[in-house]
């Protein structure tokens, strides 16, 4: 398959030994309300694709029936692990922790039920390590529940098991200049998509998406302290400002820093895009 036949939201690549594995939502059951599965595919190259291949199946005791959403892999402690947001029709929305030991593996369930909050509506978990060393989870607590949506982490086990502690709140939706107008008029403040990227001089940034003033949007906020409890603060100029979002960053086996999100925004034409970035005095620039 060529990327442009790709139909996913929320996409990620996981490079690894030789090997680009892209993970989504996929397009034709993103929106629906009965999700079967998640899917993997393979590259050399970043342009030429396998046809997807499932590495999650819908079992007949799984709790989730629906949004089958944003899937990231991960390489930890000699196995991989896959943080996937999953719904049910009586079940907040809430993210999970599934384990394989290969990329393109069959991926079971790991954690002890959500990490996020049970009664949360929750989504998009994404891991980030501190500075001590300890796993963090951090995800979005949805505006459907909230109106002004919340960014928020909350320490992992060393296992990646369960939650440990309390979620803390790093910031709202509401605190970015660049809001678009329409959803401030509706009270709704989307977050979506956190990524973590720390800088070549020790910044610590967080991507994140909402809807700005020409549609979806890739945005940046800083922490204070280069570590998850510091204050955040948002960067008014964005990093990717017209239909696309839900980025993640990760370095080419050439070394180029690329930035992957869908665009555009539109059901069913999202798909993979990519933008070289440069790493410039504490911050990400498309290049």
């Amino acid at each position: 398959m060529k990327r442009e036949d790709i139909n996913i939201r929320d996409p990620f690549i996981l490079p690894y030994e030789g090997k680009y594995y892209l993970y989504g939502s996929r397009g034709s059951e993103v929106w629906e309300d009965n999700a079967t599965g998640l899917d993997v595919y393979v590259s050399d190259d970043l342009e030429n694709w396998s046809e997807p291949k499932e590495i999650f199946t819908r079992t007949a005791d799984f709790w989730a029936d629906r949004h089958y959403w944003a899937p990231e892999v991960y390489a930890y402690n000699g196995a991989f692990y896959m943080f996937a947001s999953f719904k049910s029709a009586d079940r907040c929305r809430g993210t999970m922790v599934l384990k394989a030991d290969k990329p393109d593996g069959k991926f079971t369930v790991h954690s002890e039920g959500t990490i996020t909050p049970p009664d949360w509506e929750s989504l998009d978990g994404t891991l980030y390590i501190s500075k001590s060393g300890k796993p963090y989870m951090i995800f979005c607590h949805e505006w459907v529940q909230v109106n002004d949506g919340e960014m928020c982490a909350i320490e992992m086990s060393a296992d990646l098991k369960r939650a440990v502690g309390e979620p803390i709140l790093l910031f709202k939706a509401s605190e970015a200049s660049w809001i678009a107008e329409a959803q401030k008029n509706k009270g709704i403040y989307v977050t979506d998509g956190p990524f973590p990227y720390r800088c070549a001089d020790g910044t610590l940034l967080l991507l994140w998406s909402s809807m700005g003033e020409e549609g979806y949007t890739e945005a940046i906020a800083v922490s204070d302290n280069g570590d998850i409890d510091g204050n955040w603060v948002q960067r008014d100029e964005l990093l990717f400002k017209k239909d696309g979002g839900h980025g993640m960053i990760f370095k080419t086996f050439d070394d180029k820093l690329l930035l992957l999100l869908h665009s555009p925004n539109k059901h069913p034409l999202e798909r993979p895009a990519y933008f070289e970035l440069e790493d410039k005095n504490g911050m990400l620039y498309v290049k």
